[in-house]
This record gives C-alpha cells, structure tokens and sequence, in this order.
C-alpha cells in the first residue's frame, strides 16, 4: 500500500480524505496494526489504482509478533 501511495505521490493523509476514511485509521493499515475490511480495502485500491489483489499479495500468514 505504500508503495502504491508513494509512487503516486500522496500523503496518507490525502488518502485518507481521497477515500473517506480518517487519517490515522490508514496510517495504521499501512503498518499493519489493523485488519480492514473489504469495503475500505476496495475502496483504498480504488483510489490508488491498483487491483485489491495487489495490496494483500505477499502478506505472511504467520502473526506479526510484536518487539
């Protein structure tokens, strides 16, 4: 997600607004401090361009372990 922003050229915080949800709440699914549902994950691709498939491709199935 990220990489799509940046090559964009968008804040998290035009995201945010592009899609409208909040700020904080995308900067958090970015990091991958939340789960997201499909609707937002859908309309984040939307706004990005890119195929939802695309944002989850890679994604490790084991639990993020935190330091």
């Amino acid at each position: 997600m990220r990489d799509a922003r940046n090559n964009l050229g968008i804040s998290q915080e035009q995201l945010a607004h592009l899609s409208g949800m909040h700020r904080t709440y995308v900067s958090s699914v970015e990091r991958g401090e939340r789960n997201i549902s499909v609707l937002n994950l859908l309309s984040i691709a939307g706004v990005l361009g890119v195929d939802a498939g695309t944002l989850i491709t890679g994604l490790s199935r084991e639990p993020r372990v935190k330091p």
